[in-house]
C-alpha cells in the first residue's frame, strides 16, 4: 500500500474481492445482493461517482482509465476493513460508468447506521485518498481522483424485486451524486469568479539567466492563487478557470498582476509576461491603455517579452499573428513558450518567428545525461540562429544541466537552480 506505483486489485486478500483481480460489476452480485437483502431487511447505497476519470480515457485510453478505476476500488476495499460488515459490498457500476458502489446490509432498526456511518466511510475513503495524494494513479493522475458521492437508503418491500428496488435505491443515490456535483461546481465557479473580480492574484518573478555570464537577463512572472486555498497553484487556477469557462478572465488578471508586481523592475532586465493570444480583446491590452500602464510601472515595450505556449499559438494562429504583428512594432517581443511538450515542429516554428524559444522542462531535466536530447537541442539552436531567435532551456535543477547548455551553446537557463520565484517587493510577500 506504500508503493509510489498504482494499486493492483489482485494484490487484496480481503473477502469479496476476486481471485481474478478484478471487482464484480454490480450486475454481476445481484444474486448476492437478493439473498442479503432479504436476510437482513434493509439496504444502504453508497455512490462514488469518478466520472472525472472520463479525462484519463481521453488521453490515455480505456486500459488506463480502467486500471485508475480499479486503484480507485481497491482503496475503497480497503476502506471497508474498519467500517463494513462481512456481507457488504464493493463493486463497479454498470459497463461504460466510472464509478464504485458500496452496498450496506444491515437490519430495518438501524437508522444510526445509515445516518453516521454511512457518511463516516465517506469521510475515511476522503482521508486515506488525501494522505495518499496521488502515488495510486501514478502515471496517469498527479493527484486523487475528484470525486462525488451520493447515497440512498430502503427497506425491503416485497412488493418488488429486489432487481427492482435495487435500481431505484441505486438511481436515487446517482442523482444525489449528481446533486454534489453541480453544487461543487456552483461553488467552485462562485469562489474563482470572486477572486478574479476581487483581483486576488498575485505574481512571483523567477530569474532568467545568461548562461554564459551567468547574470540575470530577465525575469518571468508567474500568477499564485492565494496561499492555502484550493487555486494557489497556475495549474489550479487554470484548469478551474477552462473548467467554468473564465480563462479569458482570469488570464486579464493575471497579466495585470504581472504587471503590477513589477514596479520598481530591476533596470536592464526584461519582463516575460505570459498571455493568450486571445488578449488582443481586452480593452486593457490595446496598445494605448498598455503603453500607459508600463510607464507607471517605468518600463517601456522594449523591456516586454509577451509569453505564448506552443499549445496556444498553434490553437489559434491566426490571433497569435495579429497580436504579434500589432505589438511588435511598438518594440514588444515575443517568446514561444513549453516549446517540446506538445506538437510543434521546426516549419511551425519558423513560421510563429519568435524573438524567444523557450524549451520546455521535459526536454531540459538530465539534459547532461541523454545524448538524443542533446542533438534535438543542437537542431533547433540551428534553426533558431537562422531565425534570429534566442533558445531558453527551462527546468534547470542541476548544475551538470547548466554546463550541458553551455556546452550547446544555449543562450539562457531558468529554474530553481537559480532559487525559487519570490515576489519582487517585500509588500508582495
Amino acid at each position: 500500500m506504500d508503493s509510489a506505483r498504482p494499486l493492483r486489485p489482485s494484490e487484496s486478500t480481503e473477502a469479496h474481492w476476486p481471485a481474478h483481480g478484478a471487482l464484480p460489476t454490480l450486475p454481476e452480485v445481484c444474486s448476492e445482493v437478493e439473498t442479503c437483502f432479504d436476510r437482513h431487511g434493509a439496504l444502504g447505497v453508497l455512490v462514488i461517482d469518478a466520472s472525472s476519470l472520463d479525462s484519463v480515457e481521453r488521453s490515455y485510453g480505456d486500459r488506463a482509465r480502467l486500471e485508475v478505476l480499479h486503484a480507485l476500488a481497491a482503496l475503497v476495499h480497503g476502506t471497508r476493513e474498519d467500517r463494513l460488515e462481512s456481507d457488504d459490498l464493493v463493486v463497479l457500476g454498470e459497463m461504460g460508468r466510472n464509478e464504485v458502489i458500496v452496498l450496506f446490509f444491515r437490519e430495518p432498526t438501524s437508522a444510526a447506521f445509515y445516518r453516521t456511518a454511512m457518511p463516516g466511510f465517506d469521510q475515511t475513503l476522503r482521508r486515506r485518498l488525501e494522505e495518499r495524494g496521488g502515488k495510486d494513479f501514478y502515471p496517469y493522475l498527479r493527484s486523487a481522483p475528484q470525486l462525488w458521492t451520493g447515497s440512498s437508503v430502503g427497506i425491503r418491500n416485497p412488493q418488488y424485486s429486489v432487481p427492482t428496488q435495487l435500481r431505484l435505491l441505486v438511481e436515487e443515490a446517482r442523482a444525489d451524486a449528481d446533486l454534489a456535483r453541480r453544487l461543487a461546481a456552483r461553488e467552485g465557479r462562485q469562489e474563482l469568479s470572486e477572486l478574479i473580480l476581487d483581483h486576488g492574484i498575485y505574481s512571483v518573478y523567477e530569474p532568467i539567466v545568461d548562461v554564459g555570464t551567468r547574470t540575470v537577463f530577465g525575469y518571468e512572472a508567474l500568477a499564485r492563487g492565494p496561499q492555502g486555498s484550493p487555486f494557489h497553484s497556475p495549474m489550479a487556477l487554470f484548469g478551474a478557470a477552462a473548467q467554468h469557462d473564465l480563462v479569458f478572465e482570469l488570464d486579464c488578471v493575471c497579466r495585470a498582476s504581472g504587471l503590477r508586481g513589477a514596479i520598481d523592475f530591476p533596470e536592464g532586465t526584461k519582463l516575460f509576461l505570459n498571455v493568450l493570444p486571445t488578449s488582443i480583446h481586452d480593452p486593457n491590452f490595446r496598445t494605448e491603455r498598455l503603453i500607459e500602464t508600463l510607464a507607471e510601472c517605468k518600463l517601456s515595450p522594449q523591456d516586454v517579452v509577451f509569453e505564448i505556449s506552443e499549445q496556444e499559438s498553434f490553437r489559434d494562429l491566426a490571433a497569435f499573428r495579429d497580436l504579434r504583428d500589432e505589438y511588435r512594432t511598438l518594440g514588444f517581443q515575443f517568446a514561444l513558450d513549453d516549446t517540446g511538450s506538445g506538437y510543434a515542429g521546426l516549419e511551425e516554428i519558423v513560421e510563429l518567428h519568435p524573438e524567444f524559444i523557450k524549451m520546455d522542462r521535459n526536454m531540459i531535466s538530465g539534459i547532461d545525461e541523454d545524448p538524443a536530447r542533446q542533438e534535438v537541442l543542437t537542431a533547433l539552436l540551428t534553426v533558431a540562429e537562422k531565425m534570429g531567435s534566442k533558445v531558453i532551456g527551462e527546468g534547470l535543477d542541476r548544475l551538470e544541466e547548466l554546463e550541458m547548455l553551455g556546452q550547446l551553446g544555449i543562450h539562457f537557463g531558468q529554474g530553481w537552480l537559480f532559487g525559487h520565484p519570490t515576489p519582487l517587493r517585500a509588500s508582495e510577500r
